[in-house]
This record gives C-alpha cells, sequence and structure tokens, in this order.
C-alpha cells in the first residue's frame, strides 16, 4: 500500500528536497507551505499523487481547519516531516527585535506543535506512524548573537525526545536531524533578503546542500519496524562545531 507523508515549508530548501526523496520512494505527498504558487509548481513535477496545503503553521486556527479537512483518502498520514523553521536578525540579545523574537518563536515551537498535535491522533488511529523534526546544530549549542534562534532549537530538541518517550506506546517514532551550515534560502531569510550578506555566510567552505539533508531523511525512513533513529546531527566537514569553520583563504 503506497504510504503518505505530509512535509511542512516544503516550498523550497530542505523540505523541497524532502519532498522529491519521497516522491522517489513512492510516498503520496501532503505538502504545506505558505507559497501557494511553489507548492504547485513542485507538485506538477513530482511523479506522485500530491494535496496542497497552502498555509503559515503559526496560525493555529488555520492549521486546525486544514487537518480536519483532509479527505478521508489523505488521513492515514504515515510520515511528518516538520521542516517549517527560520531564523530572523542576528543581533546581541540587548538589541533583539521583539518582532523577529515572534516570529521565530511561532514557526519553530508552536507551528511544529499546531501541526504534530493534529496529525498525531490520525497516526494513532492508523495504528503507527513516523515524525521527522528538522532541527538545527543551534538546537545542541549557541553560538553569539544566536540567542533566540538557538532557544527555539534547544525546545525542538527537549520536544523530539518528550514526544518520543509519549508516543512510542503507540507506536510512533520520532527523530530529529540537526543540520550544521546549509546553503538555502535561511540566510537570505535571516538578513531580510540580503543576497549579498547571505552568500557570504557559505563562502570558503564545502557546506552542506538540502539534498544532503533529504539522503539522511532517507536513511532514517528506511530502518525495520523495530528500529528507531533517534536523533542525527550532520556537519559540513569544515564546520567541526557551532561557531567554527575553516575557510580556505
Amino acid at each position: 500500500m503506497t504510504k503518505i507523508a505530509l512535509v511542512t515549508g516544503a516550498g523550497s530548501g530542505i523540505g523541497e528536497a524532502i519532498a522529491r526523496m519521497l516522491a522517489e520512494e513512492n510516498y503520496k505527498l501532503i505538502l504545506n507551505g505558505r507559497r501557494k504558487d511553489r507548492l504547485e509548481s513542485l507538485a506538477s513535477e513530482l511523479p506522485v499523487e500530491c494535496f496542497i496545503l497552502p498555509l503559515d503553521v503559526r496560525n493555529r486556527k488555520e492549521v486546525e481547519a486544514a487537518v480536519a479537512g483532509l479527505p478521508q483518502s489523505w488521513r492515514g498520514i504515515d510520515v511528518l516531516v516538520n521542516n517549517a523553521g527560520l531564523a530572523a536578525g542576528l543581533s546581541s540579545f540587548e538589541n533583539g527585535d521583539l518582532d523577529n523574537w515572534d516570529r521565530m518563536v511561532d514557526t519553530n515551537v508552536k507551528g511544529l506543535l499546531y501541526v504534530s498535535r493534529l496529525v498525531v491522533p490520525l497516526m494513532i488511529d492508523h495504528g503507527k506512524g513516523h515524525i521527522i523534526n528538522i532541527s538545527s546544530i543551534a538546537g545542541k549549542e549557541v553560538y553569539p548573537n544566536g540567542n533566540v534562534y538557538c532557544a527555539t532549537k534547544h525546545a525542538v530538541d527537549a520536544l523530539t525526545r518528550s514526544m518520543r518517550i509519549d508516543l512510542a506506546k503507540y507506536p510512533i517514532k520520532v527523530s530529529s536531524i540537526n543540520p550544521g551550515a546549509v546553503e538555502t534560502e535561511f540566510s537570505l531569510v535571516r538578513f531580510d533578503g540580503d543576497a549579498d550578506k547571505a552568500k557570504k555566510v557559505y563562502e570558503g567552505f564545502d557546506n552542506l546542500v538540502a539534498d544532503d539533508i533529504a539522503e539522511a531523511a532517507r536513511f532514517i525512513l528506511s530502518r525495520p519496524e523495530h528500529v528507531t533513529i533517534n536523533d542525527l546531527t550532520i556537519m559540513p566537514t569544515a564546520q567541526p562545531s557551532v561557531g567554527i569553520i575553516h575557510r580556505k583563504a
């Protein structure tokens, strides 16, 4: 029987790469993102059946309505990939922008909670499931000026471990992928669209790309039923720690 996967933040970057990987594995896909045009474009390229959920995971009522409105044939969700997330700004704590803080907390933490809380009962009804939370090395370590972003990803790490304990009895697997520097739209968003600033983040070393994270997700999902990969931290070879990158001269 064909499995169903829901991917949040599927319109670009890691989410898009994971959606493409899942299509290769013949999953039917529920694609979520804020930009409907990107989701429609992606769905048109994939060789599997897709269902579009264009909404912002920060909006609890939209998430509730969307999940409640899933057709019966799409409710047997086998895999949930909580990928929607962002960094907004990079500043010392005392200079932090409260709007940026709200945006990160609402997306990275509350968005993940809203989607997971509504999808988990569907998995329980289905008799099994697998949740993959896309976190960050920032959920394991902290770095200068990363304060609230790091805090949100530490929250994702704690939630992942808690969900794993609470949901194992159903059984629902819960895994986490924690990437280091991945070149996506991440830095472009962080720097409010400043392409020059974003480009400098990845200069002088071989960074990760979205497909590296998608391949990690493929490995996690390929394990047999009695095996769960709890936690994968993936770094560029040039980045041994969150605040250290060895750049070429």
